[in-house]
């Protein structure tokens, strides 16, 4: 089933049914709010199979509680295109095939490459409000994830905007 662009959308009304649903399924992205009826979000991302992403919608303030580093985050009140672009960005990392093997280090970027990488961190620090050394670190994951390289990804984020 499709809706909206996204398949296999499941509303679930507690972190127990989120997570059997979670472990009958392939994979996806959870989004949540801070407090489920039995559960804090951190106790429910523990839970998660390892092929499943976390996207926490909440206050400022309780966002500035959140200390790992791959849940991603929205303040309320969201706007509708900064959710489609998350999500979509979340897909991103989902979908990639299987990991390439590490390449040798590069050479050195250019201006340009820079440019791409710290708009796609500056993107990922307004929208979800990470730090700049967590955007960087979301980006680097994201990238040895789909085996692309830092600039490509960057640019996937910046597509995605």
């Amino acid at each position: 089933m499709n809706r909206n662009g996204y398949s296999d959308i499941l509303a679930c009304n507690s972190a127990s049914s989120v997570i059997a649903t979670a472990n009958e399924s392939d994979g996806g992205i959870v989004l949540c709010g801070y407090r489920l009826a039995d559960m804090h979000y951190s106790e429910l991302y523990g839970y998660l199979p390892r092929e499943f992403r976390m996207l926490l919608v909440a206050s400022p303030a309780k966002l500035q509680e959140c200390s790992s580093h791959d849940i991603m985050c929205l303040a309320m009140p969201v706007q509708t295109h900064e959710l489609v672009n998350t999500l979509d960005t979340m897909l991103l990392e989902l979908e990639r095939p299987g990991k390439k093997t590490v390449k040798p280090r590069a050479k050195k970027r250019t201006e340009k490459e820079q440019k791409v990488i710290d708009d796609a961190k500056a993107l990922l620090m307004e929208r979800n409000h990470l730090s700049e050394s967590e955007a960087h670190k979301y980006i680097q994951k994201l990238s040895m994830d789909s085996g692309n390289n830092l600039v490509e990804t960057a640019e996937m984020i910046l597509t995605f905007d």
